[in-house]
């Protein structure tokens, strides 16, 4: 029985650019379930990374970096991992605010990227107080 690991991540305006905002990659929560689906970091090295080539059904590889960015405990402010060289992958695909962006792990241990178009897209709201509110939008599709 092949059992893959997936999981989607609903793109947010900041994860797209489309809202002008600088980050580096695509902020991973840590929760272990979705942690689990990564290679695993030492958390004893400064910034520690490493690249993971996802393949998409046409065959073509994209390298992106897994990093989980902990200088807080060697002197700096980051704690947070984040996924990133995604850009060239969403401009491809021209992926907007509201799409998905779907990550396999499949039973061989090998990874691959897909999408979606999300007709439906949702927009951002802002709130009363005119701050704008993104929620982290990553789902396990399965385990």
């Amino acid at each position: 029985m092949n059992i893959d690991f997936e999981i989607l991540k609903v793109l947010s305006p900041t994860d797209t650019g489309e809202n002008g905002c600088h980050q580096a990659g695509i902020l991973i929560p840590k929760e272990d379930e979705i942690l689990s689906f990564f290679p695993v970091l030492n958390k004893d090295t400064k910034n520690p990374r490493t690249v993971i080539s996802f393949k998409e059904n046409s065959g073509k590889i994209w390298k992106l970096n897994f990093i989980y960015y902990n200088n807080k405990f060697f002197g700096g402010t980051r704690n947070e991992y984040r996924l990133t060289g995604t850009t060239g992958y969403m401009k491809q695909y021209n992926l907007k605010s509201g799409d998905e962006m779907i990550l396999t792990k499949n039973s061989a241990g090998q990874y691959l990227i897909s999408s979606k178009r999300n007709s439906n897209a949702i927009e951002p709201q802002k709130s009363e107080d005119n701050v704008l509110r993104l929620g982290n939008k990553w789902r396990i599709v399965s385990f």
